[in-house]
């Protein structure tokens, strides 16, 4: 940007720049005022990367306008009606029956860790018996707009029967959608339904046992479930806004990856801790 020296002098004036500043701080205030009438502008960081359509890819399909659905059938041993349920405790399931017909594990991913009002559930995953398999099904919004037909989505999956289980959803994944029920006006169905979460009974048997509790230790330790190319849950609120940002869905398809390992490792732990039944007291630092 070129500039007279007359004009640079009127510019002065306006601004009440003083030939000979008295100090420091009132060089970089002269300075400040006369960007501010030069309009001169700090240059913006370049926008992010756009894909082209080839990098964009995600899988299911489109059931609304920027929500898609994904759809997944794994084989499964054959289930009895129903899994002792003793090591939850009678108090926590009503009675010491789980009637495996009934259940539905669900995992979600958000647009952060803390929760909160402004904290988003871009993708519910849910698993549950059918057809003599696990069927996986998955809500994934790719706009913003899209967040009431997931929450209606969701809820036609559930009926009064259904027993929700989770890991740590008790304390962050319904409370974070009822949330998100409430600010759209909408009913949530998860408070009047059952609910096991699988984080406490799994402590009672392995505190102390293993470093923490945290789901992917136990898949580890427990389960014999090791992830490969596991994108963290902490990097799944970036790789989702980059998506949305034009960016590739590279990182994206991991996310969803992710939660569909989430919600099949649910169904694996259910059995596994119903099969060793109620635990014996024992002295996971961590989750």
């Amino acid at each position: 940007m070129s500039i007279s020296l007359e004009k640079l002098k009127r510019l002065k004036q306006q601004a009440g720049v003083a030939a000979t500043p008295t100090s420091a701080q009132d060089t970089r205030q002269q300075v400040a005022r006369l960007r501010s009438l030069l309009r001169v502008r700090h240059a913006a960081q370049a926008p992010p990367r756009q894909a082209d359509a080839s990098q964009r890819g995600l899988p299911g399909e489109e059931i609304a306008d920027g929500l898609r659905l994904l759809q997944t059938w794994l084989p499964w041993s054959p289930l009895p009606p129903q899994l002792d349920g003793g090591f939850a405790g009678d108090k926590a399931l009503q009675g010491r029956a789980i009637d495996t017909g009934e259940l539905m594990f669900f995992d979600t991913e958000t647009t952060g860790l803390a929760g909160g009002t402004g904290t988003r559930a871009f993708m519910i995953g849910a698993s549950d018996f059918h057809a003599g398999g696990l069927r996986v099904r998955q809500l994934l919004m790719t706009r913003m707009a899209a967040e009431s037909d997931l929450l209606d989505t969701f809820a036609s999956w559930l009926t009064t029967q259904t027993r929700l289980i989770s890991y740590n959803g008790r304390c962050y994944d319904a409370p974070l959608l009822n949330t998100r029920y409430r600010l759209a006006r909408k009913h949530s169905p998860l408070p009047a339904l059952a609910h096991l979460d699988l984080l406490f009974p799994t402590r009672k048997r392995y505190r102390g046992v293993w470093e923490n509790c945290r789901l992917a230790t136990i898949e580890r330790q427990a389960l014999g479930i090791l992830r490969e190319d596991d994108l963290p849950g902490s990097e799944a609120p970036a790789a989702w806004l980059g998506y949305l940002r034009g960016g590739s869905s590279e990182l994206l398809n991991r996310v969803i990856a992710h939660n569909l390992q989430d919600v099949v490792t649910l169904a694996h732990l259910l059995q596994h801790l119903a099969r060793l039944g109620a635990p014996q007291p024992l002295a996971c630092a961590g989750m």
